[in-house]
């Protein structure tokens, strides 16, 4: 079991905790498992590593010191028959992805984890970010979303020790 550190941040079925404060957000549509597969809908349960943090320039300021502006042509491989499964590519590019600079405002913020990354076990699931929500309680397909000014709070108060620790009913870790 993991004892969460203070600056971690915790999500569990109820929320997530961060720096003394609670905030609604919402998981994948799958539920949380710790059987993770591409294309379950579920966020896996665990301790995750907070690696990168990207944002769009054209829409919002830059959240953080470390932040990377999203590109036109950024992506987000799914494609567990590449090489560069649950990696960061640009267009064009011939397998399946996610484009990272969305019409929609869910990426403008994003947190990026190591959940499989960065040497990907292929199947295992990609793209754990955390980023803004459609709404509040609608499902994402594995990552963990917030409100926008939620996610800008908590992302100027990461440091370089922070986890995301998800939780489900059974475990501490």
């Amino acid at each position: 079991m993991t004892k969460p550190r203070a600056t971690d941040l915790v999500v569990t079925k109820a929320g997530a905790f961060f720096k003394g404060q609670y905030f609604p957000c919402t998981i994948g549509r799958g539920g949380m498992t710790r059987d993770k597969r591409e294309g379950d809908g579920a966020t896996p349960v665990g301790v995750h590593g907070i690696v990168g943090c990207l944002y769009r320039a054209d829409r919002i300021a830059r959240p953080c010191d470390w932040a990377i502006k999203i590109g036109l042509h950024d992506l987000w491989s799914d494609d567990p028959r590449d090489e560069d499964y649950n990696l960061m590519v640009r267009a064009p590019y011939p397998h399946s992805h996610e484009k990272l600079r969305r019409a929609d405002p869910l990426y403008d913020l994003v947190l990026i984890t190591d959940w499989n990354w960065p040497y990907a076990e292929r199947g295992r699931g990609s793209a754990i970010f955390l980023h803004q929500w459609r709404r509040p309680g609608y499902p994402t397909e594995g990552c963990v979303a917030f409100a926008p000014d939620d996610l800008r709070w908590i992302t100027a108060r990461i440091d370089y020790g922070t986890r995301l620790i998800v939780r489900d009913a059974q475990s501490y870790a």
